[in-house]
């Protein structure tokens, strides 16, 4: 695949594949990941994080950080690899209004993590119509909790595990450190990540509108227990919420309910707001030759600071 640089000619020369892909009616997701260059991570793909078939997940590894652990391995091999440090890691939930998504449609996500000097995670998880709600929350905290566990063995550093996400996955990002119940059931706790980080997520949402949105989430008394606002103490970990003030999908209210409860009750929060921008556009403006550099700067300000 090409490598695209940061050069107006190059950046021109992606923009014509773009519409020439556009033009041959390829997805979206599809166009993204075509002008994606394959250099400078590798891709460990499908490794299990279960037994069941939707629990799998898709590991990017930058290149530098293969060469300093061969380096560190070489250096230190009486030492305990539980014990050596490694790279931040970002485990990323697509999303997909909880009935769609595959791991394998968000290369652009982890090209950009990993152009950063951060490892990427991709876990597929269990949608409607298979599981509802709360079940569709047991397998990312399942992957979670493994990629905590592993982080060492692929680079990474288990004490700078960060959970992201983009619309759905930024809700199931944000109720795994809000609420406890989740990652208790993996023995773990919200404490045990270094900070989470939210794409366009809806967090507030209620009332329901959709009829399968009304079915994914149960009775009316239930409904009130899927929102991550609901769930805010002020002893939650770091989290960053991103929002574009265009999005006509998710509300942008959600992300600033979410951040002035959190902020109220004393807990660490941070809002980044980018005009002009929509509910898509808060993922693909990740994607290269698309990439607006000040999102991804955010992100990496963000992790490099907790």
């Amino acid at each position: 695949m090409p490598d695209f640089a940061a050069t107006p000619a190059r950046l021109y020369t992606g923009a014509l594949i773009v519409m020439g892909l556009l033009a041959s009616a390829c997805s979206p997701v599809n166009i993204l990941n075509a002008v994606i260059s394959d250099k400078g991570y590798r891709l460990s793909s499908g490794v299990a994080y279960g037994e069941l078939a939707r629990q799998r997940l898709d590991i990017y590894t930058p290149n530098a950080a293969l060469t300093s652990q061969h380096e560190s391995q070489d250096k230190t091999a009486n030492t305990s690899q539980a014990t050596r440090k490694g790279l931040p890691v970002v485990v990323f939930f697509y999303g997909g209004s909880w009935d769609s998504g595959d791991r394998g449609s968000y290369k652009f996500i982890g090209e950009a993590i990993t152009s950063q000097g951060f490892i990427a995670v991709i876990p597929d998880y269990r949608v409607y119509p298979e599981v509802l709600f709360p079940d569709f929350m047991q397998d990312p905290a399942q992957a979670a909790k493994w990629v905590k566990l592993h982080a060492a063995e692929f680079g990474g550093d288990p004490e700078r595990v960060f959970l992201a996400g983009h619309s759905a996955g930024a809700h199931i990002a944000a109720m795994l450190v809000l609420d406890p119940e989740f990652l208790a059931q993996q023995a773990s706790q919200p404490g045990d990540f270094a900070g989470m980080i939210g794409l366009a997520g809806p967090y507030d949402f209620l009332p329901l509108k959709s009829e399968r949105l009304k079915t994914i989430f149960g009775d009316q008394e239930q409904r009130p227990k899927s929102q991550p606002i609901n769930y805010v103490t002020g002893h939650n970990p770091p989290m960053l919420l991103m929002v574009g003030d265009k999005d006509g999908t998710v509300w942008p209210r959600n992300t600033y309910n979410l951040a002035a409860k959190i902020k109220a009750a004393g807990g660490p929060v941070e809002v980044a707001e980018f005009a002009g921008y929509g509910h898509i556009d808060m993922a693909a403006k990740l994607a290269k030759p698309l990439r607006d550099q000040r999102m991804l700067e955010t992100i990496t300000a963000f992790i490099k600071q907790h």
